[in-house]
């Protein structure tokens, strides 16, 4: 299904393969085996649209130096997510990334489980905003699926929200109705404003194709540890051929 975005173009809902997990399991034993650079390039070759990268401030798995060399290889849609400390915004302004998702994230968090409280922190997010757009890179805020924090949201000037689809996941195996359920006053107050919505984070082979039925303006969805796991055992060229057929 074709879709217009939020700047006019016709596209279909991307997959942006996050690499994360695979720079965890280089820096496990050193070295550069696998090759996260490498491993991002073999995505996009295998179809994937897009490479997300999550780097933070004790760089567990993501390294600085990885950014920087992804930028020069991406040849897709580079998009780095995290808290815009001044560090962060440092290194998003000077690669220039496609996009940059800001996350409210703690320094010690073991993964993402929060969005932002966007009316409490309009102002700031306005200021980060500005500056990003300032070096021409596209803008999304995560937020929990609220349609108020999508309304305030949009008064920040960013270009897209992601929807935090964990509790979705969480609820639907059990649920699938409930779940969607939940999202759908966000989803479509994104859509009602004009809003570009992107979604992530628990996203997987059984759950994904719902989301994007019920939701089909979906622009983008960020699926890392679900693909590391599957690739397992199918492989990442399999892996990735699964998660683009359930989006078409």
């Amino acid at each position: 299904m074709y879709l217009c975005s939020e700047f006019g173009e016709k596209v279909m809902t991307k997959l942006s393969v996050n690499i994360n997990k695979v720079a965890t399991l280089r820096n496990a034993r050193g070295g550069n085996l696998p090759d996260v650079e490498r491993f991002a390039v073999d995505c996009e070759l295998f179809g994937a649209q897009g490479i997300t990268v999550h780097p933070r401030p004790d760089e567990r798995h993501i390294r600085k130096e990885d950014v920087y060399q992804l930028k020069s290889m991406v040849t897709t849609e580079l998009n780095v997510e995290g808290n815009p400390t001044e560090e962060f915004l440092a290194l998003v302004t000077d690669i220039r990334p496609t996009q940059v998702t800001l996350v409210p994230d703690d320094p010690g968090q073991l993964t993402s489980n929060h969005g932002w409280d966007t009316r409490r922190h309009l102002e700031f997010l306005k200021g980060v905003v500005n500056q990003l757009h300032a070096s021409r890179i596209r803008v999304s805020i995560f937020v929990d699926p609220d349609p108020v924090m999508v309304e305030y949201a949009l008064r920040t000037g960013t270009d897209r929200v992601e929807l935090y689809t964990g509790p979705y996941a969480e609820i639907y195996d059990e649920n699938p109705q409930k779940a969607l359920a939940m999202y759908r006053p966000a989803a479509e107050k994104a859509h009602e404003l004009g809003l570009g919505m992107n979604a992530g984070h628990d996203l997987n082979l059984r759950n994904l194709k719902a989301f994007k039925e019920a939701f089909p303006w979906v622009a983008e969805v960020s699926i890392g540890h679900a693909i590391i796991c599957d690739a397992l055992y199918l492989g990442i060229q399999e892996t990735i051929q699964e998660y683009l057929e359930l989006l078409r």
